[in-house]
C-alpha cells in the first residue's frame, strides 16, 4: 500500500496555508510529518481525512484516487476528543459502530485493545475518572478499534510515563510490522527517529525537506566532524581551533560533550587529524558527526525562516 500526496494547496479566505504540499508513505514504514506550530500539519491531515477539501492537487492510494470513506482510517488527534462522562467501553463500541463494525465485533475489538494497552480494568469506568495517561491510552484504543489500515498519530506520547510509553512503542512497532500505513506527527524528535524511515518537514505551508531519514542524516553530516579533548574545556578547545586552524575548519556547533566542526572546501579528515596529532591535546573524541533529527529540524526550519 502506497499513499501519495501531490501538490496539495489550500486557502482559507484570501490566505493560502498550503502551497503545494507533496510527500509519500508506504505500508510497513512510518512517515514522520514534522513542522512548527501553525506550519500546516493539521490542515494536511484533515485534508487526508476529507474533513477539508483541497483547492488543488491530488491524493493517490496505490495509483488510484484516494477516497477516505472507502477505507478504515484511525486518527489519534493531539487534543482528546472522547466523552468524559461516558464509560470507556460504551464509547469505544459506539465509535466502532460508526466505523461500520457490528455490535458484537465492535465489543470484541474494544475489549481486545483495552487488554492490549493494559487498561481492561477501566472498561466500565467513566473516562473522566482516569488519569491523563490512561485517558491517552483509551484514545489510542479508540483509534485502533476498527482495525484501520491507515493510522495517523498526532503527539501520541502526550501524558504518558516511561512504562506506558513503552507499551505504546510496542503497539506502534506492531502496526508497522503488520504493513499498515502509519503517519506519525510529534515534536518529540526522539520518537520520530525511533519509528520513522522517512520524514517530511512542513514550514509555512511548504515541504522544505522530505525523504529517507538515514540518507538525510548522512547528507547533513557530510564534511562535519566531532572533536573533544580531555585536557581542554569546550571554551578552551573552541578558542584553540579558531586561533590555530581557521584555514581547515570552522565551528558549526557545540554542546557540553564536543565541538562540531565543518571542514573547509578542499580539506579532508586526514589533514585535520595530522594537525591534531601534532598538537598538545589528548584527543578524547574525533570522528564523523551524525546529526540528530532535532538538529536537522532546527537547522532546516531556521534556514527557511
Amino acid at each position: 500500500m502506497k499513499l501519495e500526496v501531490k501538490g496539495i494547496r489550500k486557502s482559507f479566505g484570501d490566505k493560502e496555508v498550503l502551497h503545494g504540499v507533496s510527500f509519500q508513505v508506504e505500508g510497513g514504514k512510518a512517515l514522520g510529518l514534522l513542522g512548527r506550530n501553525g506550519a500546516g500539519k493539521t490542515t494536511t491531515i484533515r485534508i487526508l481525512m476529507d474533513v477539508f477539501h483541497a483547492d488543488s492537487g491530488e491524493i493517490l492510494l496505490d495509483g488510484a484516487k484516494f477516497v477516505p470513506s472507502r477505507h478504515q482510517i484511525g486518527y489519534l488527534p493531539e487534543e482528546r476528543g472522547l466523552y468524559p462522562k461516558r464509560t470507556v467501553i460504551d464509547q469505544m463500541v459506539y465509535l466502532a459502530n460508526l466505523r461500520g463494525l457490528k455490535p458484537r465485533e465492535a465489543k470484541e475489538s474494544a475489549k481486545k485493545w483495552l487488554a492490549r494497552l493494559e487498561i481492561a480494568e477501566y472498561e466500565t469506568k467513566k473516562l473522566e475518572t482516569l488519569s491523563k495517561g490512561n485517558q491517552q491510552k483509551v484514545q489510542l484504543a479508540a483509534t485502533l478499534v476498527s482495525n484501520p489500515g491507515i493510522v495517523i498519530l498526532d503527539e501520541p506520547f502526550s501524558g504518558l510515563d516511561p512504562v506506558n510509553s513503552q507499551i505504546l512503542k510496542d503497539v506502534v512497532n506492531e502496526l508497522i510490522g503488520e504493513g499498515r500505513l502509519v503517519i506519525f506527527s510529534s515534536h518529540q524528535m526522539s520518537y520520530v527517529e525511533e519509528f520513522c524511515d522517512n520524514i517530511a518537514i512542513i514550514n509555512q505551508g511548504e515541504v522544505v525537506l522530505a525523504g529517507d531519514l538515514k540518507e538525510i542524516k548522512k547528507e547533513y553530516g557530510k564534511n562535519r566532524l566531532v572533536l573533544a579533548a580531555e585536557n581542554y574545556t569546550m571554551e578552551q578547545l573552541a578558542g584553540k581551533v579558531e586561533k590555530e586552524w581557521p584555514e581547515l575548519v570552522e565551528i558549526s556547533g557545540r554542546n557540553k560533550e564536543f565541538l562540531i566542526l565543518e571542514l573547509k572546501p578542499g580539506v579532508d579528515r586526514k589533514g585535520l587529524l595530522a594537525k591534531l596529532a601534532g598538537a598538545d591535546m589528548e584527543v578524547e573524541r574525533f570522528g564523523r558527526y551524525e546529526p540528530s533529527l532535532n538538529d536537522i529540524f532546527v537547522r532546516k526550519v531556521g534556514e527557511e525562516e
